[in-house]
Protein backbone atom coordinates (compact mmCIF):
# COMPACT_ATOMS: atom_id res chain seq x y z
CA UNK A 1 0.00 0.00 0.00
CA UNK A 2 1.11 3.57 -0.67
CA UNK A 3 3.03 5.10 2.24
CA UNK A 4 1.58 8.03 4.21
CA UNK A 5 2.97 11.48 3.53
CA UNK A 6 6.38 12.00 5.12
CA UNK A 7 6.21 8.92 7.33
CA UNK A 8 6.33 5.13 7.30
CA UNK A 9 3.07 4.95 9.24
CA UNK A 10 0.17 7.25 10.05
CA UNK A 11 0.48 9.49 13.11
CA UNK A 12 -3.12 9.81 14.38
CA UNK A 13 -3.32 12.03 17.46
CA UNK A 14 -6.58 10.58 18.81
CA UNK A 15 -6.02 9.10 22.27
CA UNK A 16 -7.01 5.51 21.59
CA UNK A 17 -6.26 4.29 25.10
CA UNK A 18 -9.59 4.65 26.91
CA UNK A 19 -8.10 5.00 30.40
CA UNK A 20 -5.75 7.75 29.22
CA UNK A 21 -8.56 9.48 27.34
CA UNK A 22 -10.87 9.42 30.35
CA UNK A 23 -8.07 10.77 32.53
CA UNK A 24 -7.49 13.67 30.12
CA UNK A 25 -11.20 14.43 29.97
CA UNK A 26 -11.46 14.39 33.77
CA UNK A 27 -8.40 16.58 34.26
CA UNK A 28 -9.31 19.03 31.49
CA UNK A 29 -11.78 20.89 33.71
CA UNK A 30 -8.84 22.27 35.71
CA UNK A 31 -7.09 23.62 32.61
CA UNK A 32 -7.58 26.99 30.92
CA UNK A 33 -10.72 26.66 28.80
CA UNK A 34 -10.21 27.94 25.25
CA UNK A 35 -13.12 28.14 22.81
CA UNK A 36 -11.48 27.63 19.42
CA UNK A 37 -12.73 28.44 15.93
CA UNK A 38 -14.55 25.90 13.79
CA UNK A 39 -11.43 25.75 11.60
CA UNK A 40 -9.16 24.92 14.55
CA UNK A 41 -11.63 22.30 15.81
CA UNK A 42 -11.71 20.72 12.34
CA UNK A 43 -7.91 20.75 12.29
CA UNK A 44 -7.98 18.85 15.59
CA UNK A 45 -10.34 16.26 14.10
CA UNK A 46 -8.06 15.83 11.07
CA UNK A 47 -4.97 15.57 13.27
CA UNK A 48 -6.80 13.02 15.40
CA UNK A 49 -7.69 10.88 12.40
CA UNK A 50 -4.20 10.82 10.86
CA UNK A 51 -5.10 12.90 7.81
CA UNK A 52 -2.43 15.49 8.68
CA UNK A 53 0.41 12.97 9.02
CA UNK A 54 3.26 13.65 9.78
CA UNK A 55 2.23 16.66 11.92
CA UNK A 56 2.01 16.24 15.72
CA UNK A 57 -0.02 19.36 16.40
CA UNK A 58 -0.67 22.93 15.37
CA UNK A 59 1.97 24.80 13.42
CA UNK A 60 4.06 27.76 14.60
CA UNK A 61 4.10 31.23 13.08
CA UNK A 62 7.36 30.34 11.30
CA UNK A 63 5.73 27.18 9.95
CA UNK A 64 2.71 29.12 8.73
CA UNK A 65 4.85 31.67 6.90
CA UNK A 66 7.07 28.94 5.45
CA UNK A 67 4.05 27.02 4.17
CA UNK A 68 2.56 30.20 2.70
CA UNK A 69 5.80 31.13 0.92
CA UNK A 70 7.14 27.78 -0.28
CA UNK A 71 4.86 25.02 1.06
CA UNK A 72 7.46 23.91 3.63
CA UNK A 73 7.37 23.98 7.42
CA UNK A 74 10.38 25.26 9.34
CA UNK A 75 11.56 21.63 9.61
CA UNK A 76 11.25 21.17 5.85
CA UNK A 77 8.03 19.13 5.78
CA UNK A 78 6.05 19.66 2.58
CA UNK A 79 2.58 21.03 3.39
CA UNK A 80 0.33 23.16 1.18
CA UNK A 81 -1.81 24.91 3.81
CA UNK A 82 -1.00 26.09 7.36
CA UNK A 83 -2.61 23.99 10.12
CA UNK A 84 -3.23 26.50 12.85
CA UNK A 85 -4.93 27.29 16.11
CA UNK A 86 -5.58 31.02 15.69
CA UNK A 87 -7.12 32.99 18.56
CA UNK A 88 -8.34 36.54 19.11
CA UNK A 89 -6.59 36.74 22.49
CA UNK A 90 -4.70 34.51 24.93
CA UNK A 91 -4.86 34.16 28.72
CA UNK A 92 -2.30 31.40 29.19
CA UNK A 93 1.44 31.03 28.73
CA UNK A 94 3.97 28.84 26.95
CA UNK A 95 4.24 25.46 28.67
CA UNK A 96 0.61 25.41 29.82
CA UNK A 97 -1.80 22.68 28.91
CA UNK A 98 -5.08 24.08 27.61
CA UNK A 99 -8.47 22.50 26.96
CA UNK A 100 -9.72 23.24 23.45
CA UNK A 101 -13.50 23.63 23.48
CA UNK A 102 -15.54 22.60 20.45
CA UNK A 103 -17.64 25.48 19.04
CA UNK A 104 -19.78 23.13 16.95
CA UNK A 105 -21.23 20.89 19.68
CA UNK A 106 -23.80 21.93 22.29
CA UNK A 107 -22.16 22.58 25.63
CA UNK A 108 -18.75 23.12 24.01
CA UNK A 109 -17.09 19.89 25.18
CA UNK A 110 -13.31 19.49 25.11
CA UNK A 111 -12.22 18.23 21.69
CA UNK A 112 -8.49 18.13 22.50
CA UNK A 113 -5.85 19.05 25.04
CA UNK A 114 -2.96 21.12 23.70
CA UNK A 115 0.47 21.66 25.22
CA UNK A 116 1.41 25.23 24.33
CA UNK A 117 4.82 25.31 22.66
CA UNK A 118 4.74 28.91 21.46
CA UNK A 119 2.48 31.94 21.27
CA UNK A 120 3.11 34.45 18.49
CA UNK A 121 1.15 37.28 16.95
CA UNK A 122 0.79 37.72 13.21
CA UNK A 123 0.89 41.29 11.94
CA UNK A 124 -1.75 42.40 9.47
CA UNK A 125 0.85 42.19 6.72
CA UNK A 126 1.65 38.61 7.70
CA UNK A 127 -2.02 37.67 7.86
CA UNK A 128 -2.44 39.18 4.41
CA UNK A 129 0.58 37.29 3.11
CA UNK A 130 -0.77 33.94 4.33
CA UNK A 131 -4.28 34.60 3.03
CA UNK A 132 -2.98 35.76 -0.34
CA UNK A 133 -0.76 32.68 -0.73
CA UNK A 134 -3.41 30.17 0.34
CA UNK A 135 -6.50 31.70 -1.25
CA UNK A 136 -4.98 33.73 -4.06
CA UNK A 137 -7.01 36.78 -2.99
CA UNK A 138 -7.71 39.11 -0.09
CA UNK A 139 -11.28 39.71 -1.15
CA UNK A 140 -13.41 39.62 2.03
CA UNK A 141 -16.27 38.20 -0.04
CA UNK A 142 -14.27 35.00 -0.56
CA UNK A 143 -15.68 32.58 2.08
CA UNK A 144 -12.28 31.11 2.94
CA UNK A 145 -10.67 34.53 3.33
CA UNK A 146 -13.53 35.72 5.52
CA UNK A 147 -13.26 32.65 7.77
CA UNK A 148 -9.48 32.98 8.03
CA UNK A 149 -9.49 36.64 9.07
CA UNK A 150 -12.27 36.03 11.60
CA UNK A 151 -10.12 33.64 13.65
CA UNK A 152 -7.64 36.08 15.14
CA UNK A 153 -3.92 36.98 14.95
CA UNK A 154 -2.47 34.83 17.77
CA UNK A 155 -0.76 31.61 16.63
CA UNK A 156 -0.81 29.02 19.42
CA UNK A 157 1.39 26.09 18.42
CA UNK A 158 2.01 22.76 20.08
CA UNK A 159 1.24 19.08 20.25
CA UNK A 160 -2.32 17.97 20.91
CA UNK A 161 -4.09 14.91 22.22
CA UNK A 162 -7.47 14.52 20.55
CA UNK A 163 -10.33 13.26 22.72
CA UNK A 164 -13.17 12.93 20.20
CA UNK A 165 -14.14 13.58 16.60
CA UNK A 166 -16.58 16.41 17.29
CA UNK A 167 -20.05 15.98 15.79
CA UNK A 168 -18.85 13.99 12.81
CA UNK A 169 -18.74 10.60 14.50
CA UNK A 170 -22.28 10.92 15.87
CA UNK A 171 -24.05 12.84 13.09
CA UNK A 172 -22.46 10.78 10.30
CA UNK A 173 -21.87 7.44 12.00
CA UNK A 174 -22.17 5.44 8.76
CA UNK A 175 -19.97 7.77 6.73
CA UNK A 176 -17.31 9.50 8.84
CA UNK A 177 -14.02 7.62 8.76
CA UNK A 178 -10.51 8.45 9.90
CA UNK A 179 -7.54 7.94 7.60
CA UNK A 180 -6.63 5.00 9.84
CA UNK A 181 -10.02 3.35 9.31
CA UNK A 182 -10.01 3.83 5.54
CA UNK A 183 -6.51 2.36 5.25
CA UNK A 184 -7.63 -0.64 7.28
CA UNK A 185 -10.70 -1.18 5.09
CA UNK A 186 -8.67 -0.86 1.88
CA UNK A 187 -6.26 -3.50 3.23
CA UNK A 188 -9.14 -5.80 4.20
CA UNK A 189 -10.61 -5.51 0.70
CA UNK A 190 -7.23 -6.32 -0.82
CA UNK A 191 -7.28 -3.23 -3.04
CA UNK A 192 -3.87 -2.18 -4.35
CA UNK A 193 -4.76 0.60 -6.78
CA UNK A 194 -7.36 2.95 -5.32
CA UNK A 195 -8.96 6.03 -6.89
CA UNK A 196 -10.22 8.76 -4.56
CA UNK A 197 -12.93 11.27 -5.45
CA UNK A 198 -13.45 14.44 -3.42
CA UNK A 199 -16.86 16.06 -3.24
CA UNK A 200 -18.68 18.76 -1.34
CA UNK A 201 -21.69 18.46 -3.68
CA UNK A 202 -24.17 15.77 -4.70
CA UNK A 203 -22.91 13.64 -7.57
CA UNK A 204 -24.58 13.92 -10.97
CA UNK A 205 -24.06 11.70 -14.01
CA UNK A 206 -20.84 13.45 -14.99
CA UNK A 207 -19.28 12.81 -11.55
CA UNK A 208 -20.41 9.20 -11.58
CA UNK A 209 -18.92 8.56 -14.99
CA UNK A 210 -15.73 10.43 -14.10
CA UNK A 211 -15.11 7.98 -11.26
CA UNK A 212 -15.68 5.07 -13.64
CA UNK A 213 -13.37 6.60 -16.26
CA UNK A 214 -10.62 7.07 -13.68
CA UNK A 215 -11.00 3.51 -12.41
CA UNK A 216 -10.79 2.15 -15.94
CA UNK A 217 -7.84 4.34 -16.94
CA UNK A 218 -5.78 3.49 -13.85
CA UNK A 219 -6.80 -0.15 -13.51
CA UNK A 220 -8.02 0.58 -10.00
CA UNK A 221 -9.43 -2.13 -7.75
CA UNK A 222 -11.88 0.31 -6.23
CA UNK A 223 -12.94 3.89 -5.65
CA UNK A 224 -13.29 5.82 -2.39
CA UNK A 225 -15.89 8.56 -2.66
CA UNK A 226 -14.71 10.84 0.13
CA UNK A 227 -17.10 13.66 0.96
CA UNK A 228 -16.42 16.71 3.07
CA UNK A 229 -18.71 16.71 6.11
CA UNK A 230 -17.74 20.02 7.72
CA UNK A 231 -18.81 23.63 7.37
CA UNK A 232 -19.67 25.04 3.95
CA UNK A 233 -20.64 28.42 2.57
CA UNK A 234 -24.26 29.53 2.56
CA UNK A 235 -26.28 27.88 -0.20
CA UNK A 236 -24.28 24.63 -0.39
CA UNK A 237 -26.28 21.43 0.11
CA UNK A 238 -26.04 19.96 3.64
CA UNK A 239 -23.90 16.88 4.18
CA UNK A 240 -26.76 14.57 5.18
CA UNK A 241 -28.58 15.26 1.89
CA UNK A 242 -25.41 14.75 -0.13
CA UNK A 243 -24.66 11.56 1.77
CA UNK A 244 -28.10 10.10 1.05
CA UNK A 245 -28.00 10.99 -2.64
CA UNK A 246 -24.48 9.63 -3.18
CA UNK A 247 -25.30 6.34 -1.47
CA UNK A 248 -28.40 5.97 -3.64
CA UNK A 249 -26.36 6.57 -6.79
CA UNK A 250 -23.69 4.05 -5.77
CA UNK A 251 -26.29 1.42 -4.90
CA UNK A 252 -27.90 1.55 -8.33
CA UNK A 253 -25.10 2.45 -10.73
CA UNK A 254 -21.80 0.98 -9.56
CA UNK A 255 -20.78 -2.69 -9.42
CA UNK A 256 -21.18 -4.18 -5.96
CA UNK A 257 -18.14 -3.81 -3.67
CA UNK A 258 -16.36 -1.45 -6.06
CA UNK A 259 -16.95 1.78 -4.11
CA UNK A 260 -16.51 2.92 -0.51
CA UNK A 261 -18.70 5.88 0.48
CA UNK A 262 -16.91 7.76 3.25
CA UNK A 263 -16.50 11.25 4.65
CA UNK A 264 -14.08 13.35 6.66
CA UNK A 265 -14.46 16.08 9.27
CA UNK A 266 -13.02 19.25 7.81
CA UNK A 267 -14.36 22.69 6.95
CA UNK A 268 -14.19 23.68 3.28
CA UNK A 269 -11.52 26.29 2.57
CA UNK A 270 -12.53 27.09 -1.04
CA UNK A 271 -8.81 27.62 -1.65
CA UNK A 272 -8.70 26.23 -5.17
CA UNK A 273 -5.18 25.08 -6.16
CA UNK A 274 -3.70 25.01 -2.65
CA UNK A 275 -6.68 23.07 -1.35
CA UNK A 276 -6.37 20.60 -4.25
CA UNK A 277 -2.85 19.78 -3.08
CA UNK A 278 -4.11 19.43 0.49
CA UNK A 279 -6.85 17.10 -0.76
CA UNK A 280 -4.22 14.97 -2.50
CA UNK A 281 -2.21 14.78 0.71
CA UNK A 282 -5.32 13.64 2.63
CA UNK A 283 -5.96 10.89 0.08
CA UNK A 284 -2.37 9.63 0.16
CA UNK A 285 -2.62 9.42 3.93
CA UNK A 286 -5.85 7.42 3.73
CA UNK A 287 -4.26 4.95 1.29
CA UNK A 288 -5.43 6.04 -2.18
CA UNK A 289 -2.92 5.72 -5.02
CA UNK A 290 -4.75 8.04 -7.45
CA UNK A 291 -6.76 11.20 -6.91
CA UNK A 292 -9.20 12.78 -9.36
CA UNK A 293 -8.83 16.51 -9.91
CA UNK A 294 -11.26 18.03 -12.36
CA UNK A 295 -12.33 21.43 -13.51
CA UNK A 296 -12.33 24.18 -10.83
CA UNK A 297 -11.47 21.76 -8.03
CA UNK A 298 -12.14 23.32 -4.60
CA UNK A 299 -12.97 26.60 -6.27
CA UNK A 300 -15.59 29.22 -5.63
CA UNK A 301 -16.82 32.06 -7.81
CA UNK A 302 -14.31 33.20 -10.44
CA UNK A 303 -11.25 33.34 -8.20
CA UNK A 304 -9.35 30.55 -9.96
CA UNK A 305 -8.76 29.39 -13.51
CA UNK A 306 -10.60 26.26 -14.61
CA UNK A 307 -7.52 24.04 -14.38
CA UNK A 308 -5.30 25.91 -11.89
CA UNK A 309 -5.84 23.06 -9.42
CA UNK A 310 -4.12 20.72 -11.89
CA UNK A 311 -1.28 22.95 -13.04
CA UNK A 312 -0.15 23.69 -9.46
CA UNK A 313 1.16 20.12 -9.34
CA UNK A 314 3.48 21.02 -12.25
CA UNK A 315 4.51 24.49 -11.14
CA UNK A 316 4.59 24.52 -7.33
CA UNK A 317 4.69 20.95 -5.99
CA UNK A 318 8.29 19.71 -5.87
CA UNK A 319 9.16 16.42 -7.54
CA UNK A 320 8.54 13.58 -5.12
CA UNK A 321 6.79 15.72 -2.51
CA UNK A 322 3.71 13.49 -2.79
CA UNK A 323 3.56 9.88 -3.95
CA UNK A 324 -0.11 9.88 -4.94
CA UNK A 325 -0.79 10.22 -8.69
CA UNK A 326 -3.20 12.82 -10.04
CA UNK A 327 -5.87 11.83 -12.54
CA UNK A 328 -6.50 15.01 -14.49
CA UNK A 329 -10.05 15.34 -15.71
CA UNK A 330 -11.54 17.74 -18.22
CA UNK A 331 -15.06 19.12 -18.07
CA UNK A 332 -17.33 16.08 -18.32
CA UNK A 333 -20.82 16.07 -19.83
CA UNK A 334 -23.35 13.93 -21.66
CA UNK A 335 -22.84 13.82 -25.44
CA UNK A 336 -26.05 13.82 -27.46
CA UNK A 337 -24.05 12.56 -30.45
CA UNK A 338 -22.54 9.56 -28.66
CA UNK A 339 -25.31 8.96 -26.09
CA UNK A 340 -22.86 8.76 -23.22
CA UNK A 341 -20.90 10.94 -20.80
CA UNK A 342 -17.53 12.06 -22.20
CA UNK A 343 -14.68 14.39 -21.37
CA UNK A 344 -14.92 17.37 -23.68
CA UNK A 345 -11.24 17.18 -24.61
CA UNK A 346 -11.85 13.70 -26.04
CA UNK A 347 -14.48 14.85 -28.56
CA UNK A 348 -12.99 17.75 -30.57
CA UNK A 349 -15.66 17.33 -33.25
CA UNK A 350 -18.41 18.40 -30.81
CA UNK A 351 -20.00 21.84 -30.57
CA UNK A 352 -21.33 23.24 -27.31
CA UNK A 353 -24.92 22.38 -28.25
CA UNK A 354 -23.92 18.71 -28.62
CA UNK A 355 -23.69 18.41 -24.83
CA UNK A 356 -26.31 18.35 -22.07
CA UNK A 357 -25.05 21.14 -19.81
CA UNK A 358 -27.07 22.88 -17.12
CA UNK A 359 -25.93 25.73 -14.90
CA UNK A 360 -26.11 25.30 -11.14
CA UNK A 361 -28.74 28.04 -11.05
CA UNK A 362 -30.89 26.20 -13.59
CA UNK A 363 -30.57 22.90 -11.73
CA UNK A 364 -31.59 24.50 -8.43
CA UNK A 365 -34.54 26.18 -10.16
CA UNK A 366 -35.74 22.87 -11.61
CA UNK A 367 -35.34 20.98 -8.35
CA UNK A 368 -37.07 23.73 -6.37
CA UNK A 369 -40.03 23.54 -8.74
CA UNK A 370 -40.24 19.78 -8.33
CA UNK A 371 -38.92 19.14 -11.84
CA UNK A 372 -36.20 16.54 -12.28
CA UNK A 373 -33.24 17.52 -14.49
CA UNK A 374 -32.95 15.40 -17.65
CA UNK A 375 -31.74 11.84 -16.96
CA UNK A 376 -28.64 12.57 -19.05
CA UNK A 377 -27.66 15.07 -16.35
CA UNK A 378 -28.87 13.50 -13.11
CA UNK A 379 -29.94 10.01 -12.11
CA UNK A 380 -33.68 9.99 -11.21
CA UNK A 381 -33.00 8.48 -7.77
CA UNK A 382 -30.61 11.34 -6.98
CA UNK A 383 -32.95 13.98 -8.42
CA UNK A 384 -35.79 12.77 -6.21
CA UNK A 385 -33.73 13.24 -3.02
CA UNK A 386 -32.58 16.69 -4.12
CA UNK A 387 -36.11 17.76 -5.14
CA UNK A 388 -37.37 16.80 -1.68
CA UNK A 389 -34.61 18.88 -0.10
CA UNK A 390 -35.12 22.01 -2.23
CA UNK A 391 -38.89 21.89 -1.85
CA UNK A 392 -38.48 21.70 1.94
CA UNK A 393 -36.66 25.05 2.07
Amino acid sequence: MIKPHGADALTPLFVADEARRNELISNSSALPQVLVSSAAAANAVMLGGGYFTPLNGYMTKADALGVAREMRTEAGVFFPVPVLNLLQDVSFKVGDEIALLDPNVDGNPVVAVQTVASIDQLSQDELNEIASAVFGTLDPEHPGVAAFFAQGPYVVSGAIEVLNFSYFETDFADTFRTAVQIREEIAQLGWEKVVAFQTRNPMHRAHEELCKMAMDATGADGCVIHMLLGKLKAGDIPADVRDESIREMVKHYFPENSVMVTGYGFDMLYAGPREAVLHALFRQNMGATHFIIGRDHAGVGDYYGAFDAQTIFDTDVPEGALEIEIFRADHTAYSKKLNKVVMMRDVPDHEFEDFVILSGTKVRELLGNGVAPPPEFSRPEVAKILMNYYQSL
